[in-house]
């Protein structure tokens, strides 16, 4: 006689599997949390932040004459309804897991499966500006380490985040570690699955813009132990896929914009830092306040303070400001052939 369900003792599946369901599964992190209440991002939990990241995100569609903003891992729309405050002209499209149809400002709001895949209505994007703020990062995919005969293997897990090791990678996912991965690094996560879904969402805009924000790396610099990790409740934590706590991993840059542009041949990635492309959206934002504001309009001046500090965060060497802004143009063609 088989034991009841209850006594059968849970088997280790791959990170990629066990990632999946703990974040978009029936009772996975995303569906049950509010993520502002587990971790800080640009969009939403720095004071200030999210108005100067949604002026950026107006900046840069202005600058390409986009009249439609798609955010892909919307959350609760928080960044939207900033856009919407500064530009309501333009037509915003939230989505995300969740449902928040009736979320602020927003035009659109379209269900997502989670993880790579993107909701089916999402297609023929012209003259959008489409942002994948911090949304490549908590697409799952394979973890591997390299047994002591120095092969790459995959890593299995059980729900309390003990891991086993797993059977030898192959095929292309051995390939790409091949190609991207030093022989120095003992773990990694084999970056194809957002690869791919990158491309996949590239692959919908007909005109416009893909910008993609995320912490990353590339092959010089790849974290020896690799980058998973968990988040609960403000503090990282250890990542254990039980649906408690968010899972993420940094984004393998280099492959990523190789992928892209193997995809749109014609559309070409480029790449600055956080740093680097909010000083090119926002001339003049880091400029001193100047103190007789704070006799002649106090208010403003306290929020010009906040909104310089608010800036400081997120421009920070080591911190938000060496996030890696990947985008790529798709300019729109004669006839509307791409």
């Amino acid at each position: 006689m088989e034991p009841p369900p209850s006594t059968v003792a849970p088997r280790p599946r791959t990170w990629e599997r066990a990632w999946q369901e703990a974040l978009y599964g029936p009772a996975g992190f995303y569906r049950s949390s509010s993520p502002g209440g587990h971790f800080a991002t640009s969009a939403q939990g720095i004071p200030g932040g999210g108005e100067l990241l949604a002026r950026a995100l107006v900046a840069l569609a202005g600058r390409h004459g986009c009249t439609q903003v798609v955010d892909v891992g919307a959350g609760g729309g928080e960044l939207l309804a900033a856009v919407a405050a500064l530009a309501p002209d333009l037509t915003l499209t939230g989505v995300d897991v969740v449902d928040r149809r009736g979320a602020r400002s927003v035009d659109c709001w379209l269900l997502a499966p989670g993880g790579a895949v993107l909701p089916q209505g999402l297609v023929g994007l012209e003259d959008a500006l489409v942002v994948g703020h911090e949304w490549l990062d908590v697409v799952p995919c394979p973890v591997v380490a390299r047994g002591r005969d120095r092969v790459w293997r995959e890593v299995a897990v059980l729900p309390d985040g003990t891991e086993t090791e797993g059977p030898p990678v192959g095929g292309e996912h051995l390939a790409w570690l091949e190609r991207w991965v030093g022989q120095d690094v003992e773990r990694a996560e084999v970056g194809l699955p957002r690869d791919r879904a990158a491309a996949d969402l590239l692959g919908r805009i007909s005109s416009g813009v893909l910008l993609l924000v995320d912490y990353g790396h590339v092959r010089g610099d790849r974290p020896r132990h690799g980058t998973l990790t968990g988040f609960r409740s403000g503090r990282e934590v250890a990542p254990v896929p039980d649906g408690t706590c968010d899972l993420t991993a940094h984004v393998a840059v280099d492959s990523l914009t190789d992928h892209l542009a193997l995809t749109r041949p014609r559309a070409r990635p480029r790449v600055l830092t956080q740093r680097a492309a909010l000083a090119d959206l926002l001339p003049g934002a880091d400029a001193p306040v100047p103190h007789g504001l704070a006799r002649s309009a106090p208010t403003a001046y306290l929020r010009a303070l906040a909104s310089r500090a608010a800036l400081q965060t997120l421009t920070a060497p080591g911190g938000l400001g060496d996030f890696a802004w990947v985008t790529v143009q798709v300019p729109r063609e004669p006839g509307g052939r791409q």
